[in-house]
């Protein structure tokens, strides 16, 4: 039997996303599909009448405007909501700001699949003569983060190892008072998540495609394993189709 309820939402469609842009750590905003997803997901959450009572999002902003337009969507907009670099997307490097079909066209699609799909081997790190090094690495949000704290680049390792000390430390506590929790956060920070809660294999979690925009339910016991397998809140046809825009990515266009 369930004791406690978290839900999980992957950001909408960023401008980059739509572009097919790696885009990591940099700070890109919702392009109006993203938008849609997100109020989306914010009606399949009012139509279960979910109600809240602690967010969680990571200091990006297509995250943080999911997260505002979900809460608008179920008037909850007063709800505490906590942000944290360690929710952020996993930093894609060298990588952030290319194409990924051109990427896959100029390295071939195996390598880029290692980049992106291998659990433990980085993307090529971020020098300081990148075009985005600057407007990521010194932007003052990060600016309390020690050196070792400051990515060039992650493997989705990595991204768990900064992301779980905040579940662990800071969600954890929540839901074991029996706070109802949304975390509004990136594919891989949530990933994360995912692994940690299902035990799932690093081979698994690669695979996994986490569809934006669709609110992922997780009932779980007491010891905060899932007492069945995540549900995606929404219509079948909708979650099918998102899925598959996500396992679409990183081909090199015919």
């Amino acid at each position: 039997m369930a004791a406690f309820r978290l839900v999980l939402i992957r950001h909408g469609e960023s401008c980059w996303n739509q572009e097919n842009r790696f885009c990591g750590w940099f700070d890109a905003d919702l392009s109006e599909t993203g938008v849609q997803e997100a109020k989306r997901g914010g009606i399949a959450l009012k139509e279960a009448e979910y109600e809240f009572d602690i967010c969680y999002t990571s200091v990006l902003k297509r995250a943080i405007r999911t997260l505002w337009l979900v809460l608008g969507e179920i008037d909850q907009m007063w709800l505490p909501v906590h942000r944290t670099w360690r929710l952020n997307e996993r930093h894609y490097g060298g990588l952030t700001g290319m194409n990924k079909a051109e990427t896959a066209a100029k390295h071939g699609e195996e390598q880029v699949k290692i980049w992106r799909r291998s659990y433990d081997i980085p993307p090529p790190p971020m020098d300081a003569e990148h075009d985005f090094y600057v407007n990521i690495c010194k932007d003052r949000r990060y600016v309390d983060l020690t050196e070792d704290q400051l990515p060039k680049c992650e493997s989705l390792k990595d991204t768990i190892a900064r992301a779980l000390p905040f579940w662990n430390d800071e969600i954890v506590p929540q839901i074991k008072e029996g706070k109802r929790v949304l975390i509004a956060a990136h594919g891989n920070s949530l990933r994360g998540i995912v692994k940690h809660l299902e035990g799932m294999s690093n081979e698994a979690i690669m695979e996994l495609n986490l569809p934006t925009g669709i609110p992922i339910l997780y009932e779980l016991d007491k010891n905060l394993k899932p007492v069945k397998p995540m549900q995606f809140l929404g219509d079948e046809e909708t979650v099918r189709k998102a899925m598959e825009a996500v396992a679409a990515q990183g081909k090199a266009k015919k």
